[in-house]
């Protein structure tokens, strides 16, 4: 029910990410991305609303730096991420990356 909502198409790609919140630093996977947000699959506890800042490995091997908010919980599983005002550079970095997942 909750696909209808999403205002921007996804990708399903394995990236690392290393994020920061009250629970303190973490390495974690994303498998979902778009350019609103994502799906970080870790241990790592956060609260809805809570805001994040992570970092994501890029196929190059280069950090892409951005911050989020937490949309959605679930525990010992992931959080959801909104993206908060990501740069325009950052926004065209995201959206290469998607264009980049979806010719694989």
């Amino acid at each position: 029910m909750g696909d209808e909502r999403r205002q921007f198409e996804r990708a399903r790609l394995p990236l690392e990410v290393r994020w920061e919140g009250l629970s303190g630093r973490h390495a974690a996977r994303i498998y979902d991305l778009s350019l609103g947000g994502c799906y970080v699959e870790t241990l790592g506890q956060v609260t809805p609303g809570e805001r994040i800042g992570f970092e994501i490995e890029l196929p190059t091997g280069r950090w892409l730096r951005l911050e989020g908010e937490v949309v959605h919980a679930q525990p010992n599983m992931g959080f959801g991420l909104r993206l908060i005002n990501p740069s325009g550079t950052d926004s065209d970095m995201l959206a290469h990356l998607l264009e980049y997942a979806g010719g694989q």
